[in-house]
């Protein structure tokens, strides 16, 4: 991501030299400047900077040296901002974490996101809404890591947008009672969803309707497609949806129970499914197996071909059976594979059977 550039930073290498007193810091720190010379040089032209303030901060929360060294390579900004900017940050971020040992762990892995505080008053705001919606601090920590974008929107953006996945919860037949988990699981799934528009919400749900997915059938695909539904447009569904129309050679009703086993077939784009499907030809599968099973468009090709060829070590054929066991997790895969492979090995007699001796 790249760092906000504030009216008093600038890029201009030509007509500025590195700040000799920030190189000196940081050098006294162990900081590799080669690395920071490579990626973020105009960080080393700035006339003001807290290196050794901002270093201070973070061995107060118990970064080490080589922590410090660490953070202040991967994201040599953080010495552009005061302490005092720093200190609020922390003081934010303490609001989520048990302590400031989880704290400096989450700053060293994920730098970039924690000194981002130009949105401050946002992120509070926000992380305020997300604890009152009942969101665990362990979720909230996660967002602010891997999706800090939902906290820099103004917070009345997320409320608004909570407030039109309830309302459609609800018109889709969705119980009250029930609603705050399907919430709460469907944002700790995708967090991004928040990033969407009401209109776009709106507008998919009612392309599904007029598709002929029934109101719980929609539901059931919200929650299978863990919110990624709202990512796509009605355009490119209906390229996805036409795509396998035409491959598996199926009418609308066909179709429609085709996507609710296969939700992928409308989540991903045609040139995805083309080559997933190529893949799984060029093994030998035919269309009609994977109609059967079409679940195994979710793999990628690389792990179809992983798949295929331990299978084949244990003499299955893929081509004469059904594809059940390449599908599924990873986890699900190596069950699959461990009871053929049992089956393989076990004796074709029973060694505790009484033998029968003729007289």
């Amino acid at each position: 991501r790249s760092f906000p550039m504030h009216s008093t930073y600038t890029t201009d290498t030509k007509s500025r030299e590195e700040n000799k007193k920030t190189i000196e810091s940081l050098y006294s720190l162990s900081v590799d400047i080669k690395k920071i010379r490579r990626l973020k040089e105009w960080v080393l032209l700035q006339e003001v900077a807290y290196v050794k303030e901002i270093a201070g901060v973070l061995q107060e929360m118990g970064a080490d040296e080589t922590a410090v060294a660490n953070v202040l390579e991967r994201c040599p900004e953080a010495i552009l901002h005061t302490p005092a900017e720093v200190n609020s940050q922390r003081a934010l971020w303490q609001l989520v974490c048990q302590n400031e040992k989880q704290l400096i762990k989450l700053i060293e892995q994920f730098p970039e996101s924690f000194f981002t505080i130009e949105h401050h008053e946002n992120q509070k705001a926000n992380i305020l809404f997300f604890q009152e919606l009942g969101l665990k601090n362990n979720i909230i920590t996660r967002f602010l890591t891997s999706a800090p974008n939902i906290f820099y929107n103004p917070v009345e953006k997320n409320k608004t947008m909570i407030e039109t996945l309830q309302r459609n919860y609800l018109s889709l037949g969705g119980s009250d009672a029930n609603m705050k988990i399907w919430i709460l699981k469907l944002l700790s799934q995708n967090p991004f969803i928040l990033l969407n528009s009401s209109t776009a919400i709106q507008e998919n749900l009612e392309f599904l309707q007029k598709n002929g997915f029934t109101d719980q059938e929609v539901l059931h695909l919200l929650s299978k497609l863990k919110g990624f539904i709202f990512q796509l447009t009605p355009a490119t569904m209906q390229k996805s949806m036409l795509f396998s129309k035409n491959v598996f050679k199926c009418n609308d009703q066909d179709l429609k129970q085709l996507v609710l086993t296969c939700p992928a077939l409308l989540y991903y784009s045609v040139p995805v499914l083309e080559e997933r499907l190529e893949g799984l030809l060029k093994e030998g599968i035919s269309v009609a197996q994977i109609r059967e099973t079409p679940m195994v468009l979710e793999l990628t090709t690389q792990i179809i071909q992983y798949r295929i060829k331990k299978l084949s070590a244990l003499g299955y054929d893929i081509k004469s059976g059904t594809l059940e066991s390449l599908n599924g997790t990873k986890k699900d895969f190596e069950v699959s594979y461990g009871k053929i492979q049992s089956k393989k090995e076990r004796p074709i007699f029973n060694p505790v059977a009484p033998i029968s001796i003729e007289d």
